[in-house]
């Protein structure tokens, strides 16, 4: 089983989030995504919320130093 992560670093906000979540499997990890999302970020959770948080997983741990913004 691969690990996987999503990290808020590579996505610049008024905010400056440095949060990065890891997870052993796509739905602990999209749960805790989501969370952080809502509660943090104010996004209402919705199927396309839940769409575009699983295109941003990559496969491994995250990196130490914050990657390169979009």
């Amino acid at each position: 089983m691969t690990r996987k992560y999503i990290d808020c670093r590579e996505f610049p906000s008024e905010m400056h989030c440095t949060v990065a979540i890891s997870a052993d499997s796509d739905k602990e990890l999209l749960e805790a995504a989501v969370q952080h999302a809502v509660t943090i970020h104010h996004h209402a959770d919705s199927p396309e919320l839940r769409a575009q948080l699983v295109t941003l997983f990559h496969e491994g741990t995250p990196p130490a130093e914050a990657p390169r913004t979009a």
